[in-house]
């Protein structure tokens, strides 16, 4: 495992039995709350031309942009705010869905080329973010039949404007994913991404490398294996002045769907943890109380 000096585990999806690569991620899931993978099956040259994609729908004007309106809460474009000065976004829901991700492409006038590009990495990112998901729960014994039937997907396409003004700020403030888990397409070029050693409290660098992917554990997921996994706590620091292009890919629990954790999380040693709740209801609390990192879960916490 990596210490706070080196770069976060980094596990390979090709390498080892399964037993053992289902051990691999949940240790790192549990300690820190995030890993990198390599070896994913999404190639080389699919990621790059995604990355061409996007970086190309960011150039669009913004009152194009502003046609990417909500699905769900939080889904849609999210323009530079006060919150995120530095920051802006695309949301695409569902990105498994074909229909989906041609609605997003007709509203931002995407080519033929760019929408064949996005359909192809949202079907492997759906893929790869529930194969995780699956190797999580086997490595506790959890029946598939718990977890990823009909779980969505959700884009976060972002581009950060970073300037010589703007360096040592944050790009992105401190916060926790609210989904189960989020798969990070960072920008090779450009750095930031810091997460927080939950043991600690202090911060190590998420560092990019070509055909690496990072994985984020979110609130959901805390929620889910009755506190045993980790809800990272993470920002994106501006280290230069350079444009920043990351895509977020989401495994989210249905909105409406009330999670409670599986009876292998559950027994005398270890009593429930949370209220059940839906993803919909912990993102309403985070929103109307104006929380970031983690706090909300203090509102279903069992006393």
């Amino acid at each position: 495992m990596a210490g706070l000096n080196e770069v976060v585990p980094t596990i390979d999806l090709k390498e080892v039995r399964d037993e053992m690569l289902n051990q691999q991620i949940r240790e790192a899931s549990e300690r820190w709350g995030c890993f990198k993978v390599i070896n994913h099956g999404v190639s080389l040259s699919l990621m790059s031309e995604m990355k061409k994609a996007v970086t190309d729908l960011h150039e669009r004007p913004h009152e194009v942009k502003l046609r990417n309106t909500d699905v769900i809460l939080s889904s849609g474009y999210k323009a530079i705010s006060e919150l995120n000065p530095l920051y802006e976004s695309f949301g695409l829901f569902d990105v498994a869905s074909p229909q989906a991700i041609n609605t997003f492409c007709d509203k931002l006038e995407a080519s033929d080329e760019q929408r064949k590009i996005m359909v192809n990495y949202g079907k492997a990112m759906d893929g790869l973010a529930k194969d995780l998901a699956r190797r999580l729960a086997k490595s506790y014994e959890v029946a598939d039949n718990d977890i990823c039937k009909e779980w969505p997907c959700q884009f976060r396409i972002s581009k950060y404007h970073f300037k010589p003004e703007t360096v040592g700020k944050n790009g992105l403030i401190l916060h926790t994913d609210p989904g189960f888990l989020t798969i990070v397409h960072g920008d090779d070029d450009v750095g930031g991404l810091e997460a927080m050693d939950p043991s600690s409290g202090t911060f190590f660098p998420i560092n990019t490398s070509p055909n690496t992917l990072t994985v984020n554990l979110g609130d959901m997921a805390k929620i889910w294996s009755n506190g045993r996994l980790c809800n990272v706590k993470h920002r994106v620091q501006c280290k230069e002045a350079k444009m920043r292009i990351t895509i977020s890919t989401f495994l989210l629990i249905p909105m409406d769907k009330v999670v409670e954790p599986p009876r292998a999380f559950v027994d005398a040693k270890h009593p429930r943890l949370y209220k059940p709740i839906s993803d919909g209801e912990l993102r309403k609390i985070r929103l109307s109380n104006n929380m970031h990192d983690g706090e909300s879960l203090r509102f279903v916490t069992l006393k």
